[in-house]
């Protein structure tokens, strides 16, 4: 019985130590979890990276100050900034990438707008060659296309009866008002008039006033006529051929004087409106690629090119030596003015996604703002800035892109990391689950289960291998 009692007695005092070690243990847990709940809401001391303006105008400031209201600049603290969109990459990063930037400012942007066009003969100095009367062609004296003529050289001699019966009646008309100078007025009156109209038909004609000169002392009419050169040129075209007969009217020679040529640009629609009647341009052509010539923007042709959505620009250049022919391909470049200073940055600084144009603005070293920028003209380096870029900030200039492709780079391994937990934990099903050789069942081999891992993205991804190392 004794030995009973003593039994009963050890398990009382082993079941009574073992609950006030089970009391003891809570309490400590709670005091553990609320230490740590306590450690866990503490906030550490954030660090101020730079002073913003108060009015959320671009300019900051790297120590406490007041804008011309008397306001205080807010802070911007790092964690503020980080989650703001801002790029941050390490100082030994941007030193490595080879970050550059450049100050954003205000500059006249003078562009050279640069294209082709092909030289054609100023359509002024034309001159064709078509008899106002039917005949035949006696003889050549010009006979091949491309000929240079001078002023007065001699073309061809044509045959024509409506000619000779002019002449004559000219000739006849001339020689009675001398032989008429004591009849009766009626009678010279009579003899001036047919000697006039005569006169107008042959200048009519086109027949020089040398040849009516001649006509009129000798009073016999030539059989044929010559037709002379009107001014210095080349032959352009020629229809004559000798024995053939023309109709009035008919082209027999068209002449062109190169003395001064036209040079017909196509300039691209972005650029034609920075041209101007009058602006100065340089032409170069392949055949004297060291013989620059000048000329002057004359007229802006008022239609465009569909197919190649170009503008006609004639420029007139001076010709004396004949370096210009028609047909000939030059290379055109036209300095144009800009509309007075202007907000600009540079083109390396804009990175364009096809749909908007970003540049990065450094806040600080390591510490970039992409700002969507709403762009204006364009110059060969420069591009004016209408919204987006305020003067005086620093945009990057080298690198941009290799910092665009970080940031995006950053982006999307944070993307995976959410998208995988983002945690080393997970929850725990309700209740003992049974041991794996148990799910597995009889004669089953048990699976072991996959750990769930959750990470987060550090550093930059250099290489992806293809086996996706």
């Amino acid at each position: 019985m004794k030995k009973i009692k003593s039994i009963a007695l050890f398990v009382a005092i082993i079941s009574s130590v073992a609950a006030g070690g089970y009391w003891l243990g809570k309490q400590d847990s709670g005091f553990r979890i609320q230490d740590s709940t306590i450690k866990a809401t503490t906030t550490p001391e954030r660090k101020i990276l730079y002073y913003r303006n108060p009015m959320g105008l671009p300019d900051t400031s790297p120590i406490p100050k007041k804008d011309a209201m008397g306001m205080d600049y807010v802070p911007v603290y790092e964690r503020a900034e980080a989650d703001s969109g801002q790029i941050v990459i390490s100082v030994e990063k941007v030193q490595k990438l080879g970050v550059k930037t450049e100050q954003a400012t205000l500059r006249v942007l003078d562009k050279t707008v640069r294209t082709v066009g092909r030289v054609e003969a100023d359509e002024r100095h034309i001159y064709t060659i078509a008899p106002k009367f039917e005949g035949w062609i006696e003889k050549l004296y010009v006979n091949t296309t491309g000929e240079p003529v001078k002023k007065g050289q001699a073309l061809f001699e044509v045959y024509s009866p409506e000619l000779v019966s002019a002449q004559r009646e000219y000739a006849v008309a001339a020689q009675g008002i001398l032989s008429l100078k004591d009849a009766d007025s009626d009678t010279r009156q009579s003899m001036q008039q047919l000697a006039e109209a005569s006169l107008l038909r042959l200048k009519n004609w086109d027949i020089s006033a040398q040849q009516v000169q001649g006509l009129s002392k000798s009073g016999t009419a030539s059989r044929n006529l010559t037709f002379h050169a009107p001014v210095n040129g080349v032959v352009l075209e020629k229809k004559a051929v000798q024995g053939m007969r023309f109709m009035p009217g008919e082209m027999l020679y068209q002449i062109a004087d190169l003395s001064s040529v036209w040079v017909i640009a196509d300039v691209f629609e972005h650029d034609i409106g920075l041209v101007q009647v009058g602006s100065k341009a340089q032409v170069k052509l392949d055949a004297y690629p060291d013989k620059p010539l000048e000329g002057v923007v004359s007229f802006i042709y008022p239609m465009l090119n569909t197919a190649t959505r170009t503008v006609p620009v004639r420029l007139e250049i001076a010709n004396p030596q004949g370096l210009l022919k028609p047909a000939m391909f030059a290379r055109v470049s036209m300095a144009v003015g800009g509309k007075g200073k202007v907000l600009t940055v540079p083109l390396s600084s804009v990175i364009d996604s096809g749909t908007r144009q970003i540049v990065l603005v450094q806040r600080v070293e390591g510490r970039f703002d992409p700002r969507e920028v709403k762009l204006g003209s364009r110059s060969d380096n420069y591009v004016e800035v209408l919204d987006g870029v305020a003067d005086g900030e620093q945009v990057v200039v080298a690198a941009n892109f290799l910092i665009d492709a970080e940031s995006n780079l950053k982006a999307a391994l944070g993307g995976m990391s959410h998208a995988h937990g983002g945690s080393t934990t997970q929850e725990k099903p309700q209740g003992n689950p049974p041991p794996a050789a148990e799910q597995a069942g009889p004669g089953r081999q048990a699976q072991p289960k996959p750990a769930v891992v959750g990470h987060q993205a550090r550093g930059i991804l250099d290489a992806i291998n293809a086996d996706g190392t």
